[in-house]
């Protein structure tokens, strides 16, 4: 998978890949939350706190995505890739 964007928040990075059959998918902790036919549908999903279980690495509690001040406008994302 070749990760395009990335998110930084208090419990680590996000990452939009894109994967072999051109399908995007959110990444955490190298880890797929769900798979997506855009990467702003895959933006949304996560800021909707819409993806596979999330869990913070340092307290091992789950997070609910959409506290987290992820932007969702894919745009303000980092694309040093």
């Amino acid at each position: 998978m070749r990760i395009i964007l990335s998110y930084p928040t208090d419990i680590g990075i996000f990452d939009i890949g894109q994967s072999k059959d051109k399908k995007y998918h959110v990444v955490f902790d190298d880890d797929s939350l769900g798979s997506f036919t855009s990467v702003q549908e895959a933006v949304d999903a996560l800021v909707k706190n819409e993806v596979k279980q999330v869990v913070n690495p340092n307290t091992k509690e789950t997070v609910d995505t959409s506290t987290l001040g992820i932007a969702e406008d894919y745009l303000e994302w980092d694309t040093n890739y």
